[in-house]
């Protein structure tokens, strides 16, 4: 499947400088920041710098650097936000990819939520919403 990137979406206008953003972590591939409207006590977005859209478009096209540093910061993330199970009292990734999987911004990215109990993983309504 061939994937259009959207440079005006808000990622990459953060990622450009274009719009603020409370970094958490940055890297020579990624950056790491609280998301804007937070869904629990702690939520963090992780994004990659490349151009992809979703996990799966990053999977097939980005460089093993990219793939490494992507997935080892969720890890630090994760350990700096102090939810790691060693640390605390453990944390939920979600990455939403297309219309049913209800991605609102059309380039990859990981939340991190924690800071509470979060409950089932999903509800699947009865009907499409």
């Amino acid at each position: 499947m061939a994937y259009t990137y959207d440079d005006q979406n808000i990622f990459a206008k953060i990622l450009r400088g274009e719009i603020p953003n409370k970094t958490v972590m940055e890297t020579e591939h990624c950056l790491a920041f609280e998301d804007i409207a937070p869904q629990a006590p702690q939520h963090v977005l992780v994004i990659p710098k490349g151009a992809y859209v979703t996990f799966d478009h990053f999977a097939a096209e980005a460089s093993e650097a990219e793939i490494t540093d992507y997935i080892r910061t969720l890890g630090k993330v994760a350990q700096q936000m102090g939810v790691t199970p060693d640390a605390g009292s453990g944390y939920r990734m979600l990455s939403n990819a297309g219309p049913d999987g209800h991605q609102e911004v059309p380039h990859l990215h990981v939340h991190i939520f924690a800071g509470a109990f979060l409950g089932r993983m999903i509800n699947v309504p009865s009907a499409k919403e």
